[in-house]
């Protein structure tokens, strides 16, 4: 009998002096209410009755959402939602000592670590300007971790992320800023149509410049060119007339015979090619002796050489 009970009271201490810690968490035990020690995941073995297990603290990330608002130096209410992840720093003593013994108990800790998460984004967006918030995501969340690194290591904890999911502001201020957007966007639009109208009507004005250089280059090749034309065929005239009236002087005829020619083809050509205009022509004899005489009296003088009036 003494050997059953004494067999019953050793089983009844090693099961009570066995305990199973999970992966991912640590447990706390205390001696009289004292801190006596931390048991690492896996199987433990604890003085029964005596050591008891104070707390399970989890080393593993955590999150918590939430909402708060706060207000900017212009004095626009700005709506968060926001999203923290934590986690303890590191298993050590010191460190599990602090997450075990700084606060009553989980409750607590939240809200000493949501409201300090508010004040830090109060106390930074009062700073800035309603405008400036939208653009400052990195920023905000950089000022809460540097504001409260030290405080959260006196915990026990660390900030790892802080997202800020969601930044809103009260309906009316949405409002005048949209308005504001859509006339800024307008007064782009009206001076990217200006920049437009002026490179268009800029470029009208250069090509319209280039045509009239062109036409004018080209009206003055071609009145050089008909300068040249007339002159040439005045020069082949002057030559086969000089070179007719050569002939008839050597065959002894009498050079006014091509004058009469020249005139009485130019009598038929303004008889066949005249369009209605009225020329009148002397077609007397009389008349025809006088032009001829005219026209013989150019032709010496286009003929005979000027004198030098050096030469005496």
């Amino acid at each position: 009998m003494p050997l059953i009970t004494l067999l019953i009271v050793f089983l009844v201490v090693v099961i009570f002096s066995i305990t199973t810690v999970q992966q991912g968490t640590v447990t706390i035990t205390t001696v009289f209410g004292k801190f006596r020690r931390i048991l690492r995941p896996g199987l433990n073995f604890k003085i029964p009755f005596i050591e008891r297990n104070f707390k399970k603290v989890s080393v593993q990330n955590r999150s918590a959402e939430l909402g708060f608002q706060a207000v900017t130096v212009d004095q626009a209410n700005v709506n968060f939602t926001a999203m923290l992840l934590y986690a303890v720093i590191n298993s050590e003593e010191e460190t599990i000592k602090n997450v075990a013994f700084k606060f009553v108990d989980e409750r607590n800790f939240m809200q000493a670590l949501v409201r300090s998460v508010e004040g830090s984004v109060r106390a930074f967006v009062a700073t800035k300007k309603q405008a400036e918030v939208l653009i400052l995501r990195r920023e905000i969340v950089e000022a809460v971790k540097d504001h409260l690194d030290n405080t959260l290591e006196e915990w026990g904890y660390h900030l790892i992320d802080l997202q800020l999911n969601d930044i809103t502001f009260d309906e009316e201020v949405m409002r005048s800023m949209a308005k504001v957007v859509a006339s800024n966007n307008l007064k782009a639009a009206a001076e990217n149509e200006g920049q437009a109208l002026l490179i268009t009507k800029t470029k009208a004005a250069e090509a319209e410049g280039n045509a009239i250089k062109i036409s004018a280059q080209a009206e003055k090749d071609a009145s050089q060119l008909k300068g040249q034309g007339i002159a040439l065929f005045r020069h082949e005239v002057a030559k086969g007339m000089a070179e007719a009236a050569k002939e008839m002087h050597d065959a002894n005829l009498d050079s006014s015979l091509i004058l009469f020619s020249m005139w009485t083809e130019a009598v038929k050509n303004f008889a066949q090619e005249g369009s209605g205009n009225v020329i009148f022509l002397d077609g007397s004899i009389d008349g025809m002796q006088k032009n001829i005489h005219q026209m013989m009296a150019m032709n010496q003088l286009t003929t005979t050489p000027k004198s030098n009036p050096n030469t005496k």
